[in-house]
């Protein structure tokens, strides 16, 4: 096989270009927002709003209403529940995201158990990227477009937030609604990625692209850029990989960007395990010969 079947072969399969259109998709917004998250340090956010959307979609198949819809409603719920945990009791934020989170996880797992159904709901909790529909792509588009024009359009507020919320207030800018407006966003992303990888790994998409960019930055401008870059790259190359290897396409979608992380993390010369250590030792063996 020649490199054009390679990578043409997979893609004569309307399955497999709606999963590729799928993840390209959920992997840019993912990263885009998962820049956000590392710098302010809602990882555990993340998590928290991608696991309390289950119950919500297992409800909105109940009813026969979209799977966003139920998503987006409980995304917001899980953050209204551990705001009010937080501010009326003694109970810190980590734990009242971890309350919160793992008993919506719990009761969509409840409702998946008891709820008579022709498909298998399985699939909310591990993806079913290649059973993707035309209808759910579109979904997925619509979601993904809205997420990422609100993003691009206010990446100058939000950034201002995440670095100095005081400062942000000083002239003029609500900290609160700026923080609210982040939040549902993330809801929003978190429906998107469900499609692609379910909601156990929509949490690696959240995080790793922008942990990753991270590492390889100082700017925050650069790293808007390089994390959904290194997001599309391992979307295909996951894709592709699960296509070959006959292997879950969600999950090696994660464990590409995982990848990634790990070599970054290992070799970036700016944060890099090793990397920084072989430019150490660099800068001493030229301060060395210039003497």
């Amino acid at each position: 096989m020649n490199l054009i079947d390679f990578f043409l072969e997979p893609l004569s399969y309307d399955f497999m270009v709606r999963a590729l259109a799928t993840t390209l998709i959920a992997s840019i917004v993912c990263a885009v927002l998962s820049c956000w998250l590392v710098l302010i340090g809602w990882s555990l956010m993340g998590d928290a709003v991608s696991h309390a959307v289950l119950p919500g979609v297992v409800l909105a198949y109940i009813v026969g209403a979209p799977f966003a819809l139920g998503a987006v409603i409980f995304g917001f719920l899980a953050v209204a529940l551990i705001g009010a945990v937080r501010d009326t009791s003694r109970v810190k934020e980590d734990a009242a995201i971890g309350i919160v989170f793992s008993t919506l996880f719990a009761l969509g797992l409840v409702l998946i158990s008891v709820t008579p159904s022709q498909t298998d709901l399985n699939h909310i909790i591990f993806g079913n990227l290649l059973g993707v529909s035309w209808a759910d792509l579109t979904q997925v588009i619509i979601l993904g477009a809205i997420t990422f024009t609100i993003l691009v359009t206010k990446r100058r507020d939000f950034t201002l937030y995440a670095f100095d919320p005081t400062h942000a207030h000083a002239i003029g800018l609500n900290p609160k609604i700026l923080g609210a407006a982040l939040l549902g966003l993330l809801a929003l992303t978190a429906v998107v990625a469900l499609q692609a990888v379910g909601v156990i790994l929509v949490v690696a998409m959240l995080i790793i692209p922008g942990a990753t960019a991270y590492l390889l930055t100082d700017r925050f401008g650069r790293m808007l850029v390089i994390a959904p870059a290194i997001s599309a790259a391992c979307a295909v190359i996951g894709l592709y990989l699960s296509y070959y290897l006959d292997t879950a396409s969600g999950g090696m979608v994660v464990l590409a960007q995982g990848a990634v992380f790990a070599f970054v993390y290992l070799f970036s010369p700016r944060h890099g395990l090793i990397g920084t250590r072989v430019m150490s030792t660099r800068r001493r063996r030229a301060l060395a010969s210039a003497q």
